[in-house]
């Protein structure tokens, strides 16, 4: 008896610790994007100024540092020969899945942003031209 009491005792330890070893955070998902964008968005008047803002100011993103590349002169060629943006399928574009945190944590560090969320998956989906 007392040997079935002790077998059921450690059954359910290895169960517990198997339930919450499972409960874990490892990415947070914020809300995709703001309103719709509907107007033309310009890769130079809207996409650069994201950039130069939020990522390759503080110098994660700009040349010498993190890739991609998001400095003015080779953020474009940077987000194009490394696959960053998919056209067919913008909302499954890393660049925009990592900025919603859907893809690790949100870009840029200090906090996603749902209205440059919006611009950057209307850049996409307008063909993500270097306008």
């Amino acid at each position: 008896m007392l040997h079935k009491t002790k077998v059921m005792w450690v059954v359910a330890a290895v169960i517990a610790i198997g339930v919450l070893s499972g409960c874990y955070k490892d990415r947070t998902i914020v809300s995709d994007t703001g309103e719709e964008i509907t107007r033309p968005v310009s890769f130079t008047n809207d996409i650069i100024p994201i950039f130069n803002k939020s990522c390759n100011g503080s110098g994660c993103h700009s040349t010498g540092g993190i890739s991609p590349d998001l400095s003015a002169a080779n953020a474009f060629l940077s987000l194009s020969g490394g696959g960053y943006f998919n056209t067919t399928n913008p909302q499954n574009s890393d660049l925009y899945l990592w900025m919603t945190g859907k893809k690790g944590t949100p870009m840029p560090l200090s906090g996603s942003d749902k209205d440059y969320n919006a611009l950057v998956l209307a850049w996409i989906k307008q063909g993500a031209l270097n306008n």
